[in-house]
């Protein structure tokens, strides 16, 4: 059963305790009152104002466990916080990482504070878990997708479409890219029922992963280059950089242009138009 006014102070105070900056959020006009406003909190957990508002009124419905998920997120909450907030909500806190990985607050600083560099916190397995505004910009907005769906492993496989971001000349090399990826992973964890259970799913999905992982090729993910067919600013090229690792195998991409660049030009334009045109189609 939801503690709904448990639920309400809980959320308000965590949103108080917020300045715009902590979140990667320009300071805006003079504020009334401390911490971030509710529209804000509702735009960083992909909700409308008025569910949020709600919420924080005690009168909103049961939130379902993936809100909670965005919502944890969007207050920077520590697990022990997030779990809280579960209990408040009338759920158990989430035991499985696929799909409610926790992303502890400072590795979330770290990403908001790339407010002009795309940026990404993936799993091991390549669930998206965490995106700033520059890289919903650039690849798409991957929060609202299916668990699943947020996989780049299973989606580029499964799903002709999310290949359509990038050039037809570059497939090759990504789709084996991915696959030694995961092979590296299945192999250093070998016991992990979760890699296990991926690696069988494509291999009983997808032809191309299955002649991909007879290969046996092996090579974790450090970095890399690669072109993004954006459809508003043209083609970018862009490195990717694994700059850290964090707790259960969650990886921080980051993705830059080479200074002076055509690509380097195109990635300031795409910083200025923002995130609105980019968030229909995900690049996958």
């Amino acid at each position: 059963m939801t503690d709904r006014t448990e639920l309400a102070d809980f959320l308000s105070r965590c949103r108080a305790r917020l300045a715009p900056a902590d979140v990667g959020l320009p300071p805006g006009a003079r504020r009334r009152t401390p911490g971030l406003r509710r529209e804000e909190v509702a735009q960083l957990a992909g909700l409308s104002v008025d569910y949020y508002a709600r919420l924080e009124q005690a009168r909103g419905p049961q939130p379902s466990p993936q809100l909670l998920v965005s919502l944890a997120r969007a207050l920077r909450l520590t697990e022990d916080e997030r779990n809280h907030l579960f209990h408040l909500a009338g759920h158990e806190p989430p035991r499985t990482r696929r799909t409610l990985t926790h992303l502890q607050p400072a590795l979330l600083l770290i990403l908001d504070r790339l407010h002009d560099t795309p940026a990404q916190v993936v799993s091991k397995l390549g669930d998206v878990l965490a995106q700033n505004r520059m890289a919903i910009a650039l690849l798409g907005d991957r929060s609202q997708l299916p668990p699943r769906e947020r996989s780049v492993m299973w989606a580029w496989f499964t799903d002709p479409a999310s290949r359509e971001r990038f050039p037809a000349a570059e497939h090759e090399e990504l789709a084996r890219s991915h696959v030694a990826n995961l092979r590296a992973v299945r192999a250093a964890q070998p016991d992990d029922a979760e890699a296990a259970e991926l690696v069988d799913e494509l291999l009983a999905t997808s032809e191309e992963f299955a002649e991909l992982w007879a290969r046996h090729d092996v090579a974790t993910r450090r970095s890399g280059r690669k072109t993004v067919l954006h459809p508003v600013v043209g083609p970018i090229e862009v490195d990717c950089e694994v700059l850290c690792g964090a707790r259960d195998g969650q990886l921080l991409l980051v993705y830059t242009a080479r200074p002076g660049s055509e690509s380097a030009g195109r990635m300031e334009l795409l910083r200025v138009l923002g995130s609105q045109q980019m968030t229909e189609t995900p690049s996958r």
